[in-house]
């Protein structure tokens, strides 16, 4: 069951010092955009079920993805930095006397909304962030995947055979322009080629007695 907002602050916070209750500049800015309406309408659509257990609130949880994201940090290191940080568990909306929310609570919550939902929601307030001055755009993170397949590593002799290629389309471009019409240009390439298919079978047996790569 979708719970959305979470308690207010106890009266313990209540009593604090002003000075102990505000956040730093950089979190009360994204404290405000996340309290959007635009950040908590598409979990209406996701968890839809009336009755069972309620979720951890979701503002709580935005929040915690944030510091999460932001701190490249790990569900348990975040957990507990959370929770011995009187700062972050007023950002993410937990009392002093709350409890922060399990590792594994947070894993399963996200792993049923889906990634893609979780990238949406980051990209758009990334957006936001920069948009409003909040934080400066000036690195790009990319997360790849390696797949392993079958190549076939360049050669000494196959790089030499297409360097002289290249040099005698450039060479040719030229003369075509109209430059160094007195020059002679000779095409090697057939003669290379063969060259290098005639030493290549002699280079591929010594790699291999070695126990190294050809070149």
């Amino acid at each position: 069951m979708l719970c959305e907002r979470a308690v207010g602050e106890s009266l313990w916070e209540a009593v604090l010092p002003a000075a102990l209750r505000e956040l730093p500049p950089e979190l009360a800015k994204i404290d405000r955009i996340l309290d959007e309406d635009r950040f908590l309408a598409p979990f209406r659509c996701r968890l839809t079920a009336r009755i069972g257990r309620p979720t951890i609130p979701i503002e709580t949880y935005l929040r915690l993805m944030y510091l999460k994201h932001r701190y490249g940090l790990g569900y348990e290191t975040l957990c507990k930095e959370v929770a011995d940080s009187f700062t972050w568990r007023r950002f993410c909306r937990i009392g002093i006397e709350g409890r922060v929310p399990d590792p594994t609570t947070l894993m399963k919550l996200t792993k049923r909304l889906g990634p893609e939902l979780l990238e949406k929601l980051n990209a758009e307030l990334l957006s936001l962030a920069v948009e409003r001055k909040v934080l400066r755009s000036r690195r790009l993170r990319v997360d790849t995947t390696i797949v392993e397949a079958d190549i076939r590593s360049p050669t000494d002799s196959g790089l030499c055979a297409h360097a002289v290629s290249r040099l005698t389309r450039l060479a040719s471009r030229i003369k075509a322009a109209g430059l160094a019409g007195d020059t002679r240009l000779r095409d090697r390439r057939r003669s290379v080629g063969k060259r290098v298919r005639a030493i290549r079978p002699r280079v591929s047996v010594a790699g291999r007695r070695l126990g190294g790569s050809t070149s």
